[in-house]
């Protein structure tokens, strides 16, 4: 079949294999093909909120000739999926918000695998992560058309810890890559000039205070002698 995007490709990497999978948002299901087609999954549940989408990847099943293999559901998030019908869960190319609400919805398995790639406030995902009890196996960061995404792999721990906000923003990432130090960069810019607006318009002290909790992480577990970006 043809490639992945580089951030639908890291994605599924991180897939384990040997499970059914719920791909939600699957769009052209390109993602659901590739994991059948290279024998990752034994079979894929592909989910998108409205008719329109899934004809998209109705079109991708019929070329790859994978209809015995994929389940086409039009479901809100994971509510149109029972949690005995799969093993792990990819939640690709939305935002980290909506992505964090659509598995708050959610009734997981309790030995579930998620692989979640945030278009966007990837720390929202993690704050999720941290409260319902899931620890993050790995990240990936890879460049796609001129941007970096970050790609998360999580696994049940079933122990809720506190979301620190310098974890939320930057996870496990070690700066080893270029992409992982672009992808720390851009987020540390991004939580600095949250935190310099807020101040400057006197307003929200607290969240001001969370912020610069996660520039201070950053400051200190990114340094120069560490070998890791500022």
């Amino acid at each position: 079949m043809q490639e992945l995007r580089p951030r639908l490709k890291a994605a599924a990497a991180l897939v384990r294999g040997g499970s059914a999978v719920a791909d939600i948002g699957t769009d052209h299901a390109y993602l659901p093909a590739w994991l059948l087609l290279h024998g990752v999954a034994p079979r894929v549940i592909a989910c998108d909120i409205g008719e329109k989408p899934l004809a998209n990847a109705a079109e991708t099943v019929k070329i790859y000739h994978l209809a015995k293999k994929i389940d086409l559901r039009v479901s809100d998030g994971l509510a149109n999926v029972r949690p005995g019908e799969y093993g792990a869960v990819t939640i690709c190319g939305m935002g980290g918000t909506l992505i964090a609400e659509i598995l708050e919805k959610a009734t997981l398995p309790v030995d579930v695998q998620l692989v979640l790639q945030p278009m966007t406030h990837v720390e929202d995902v993690r704050a999720w992560l941290c409260r319902n009890g899931f620890a993050i196996d790995r990240e990936i960061c890879v460049k796609d058309a001129g941007r970096v995404y970050c790609c998360i792999s999580a696994d049940r721990t079933g122990t809720p810890r506190a979301a620190e906000p310098g974890f939320c923003y930057f996870g496990t990432l070690t700066g080893e890559t270029e992409e992982e130090r672009a992808f720390l960069r851009k987020t540390c810019a991004r939580v600095k000039t949250r935190a310099d607006a807020l101040a400057a318009a006197d307003r929200f002290p607290e969240e001001q205070a969370l912020l610069r909790q996660a520039l201070h992480y950053y400051e200190t577990n990114y340094s120069n002698d560490r070998k890791r970006p500022l």
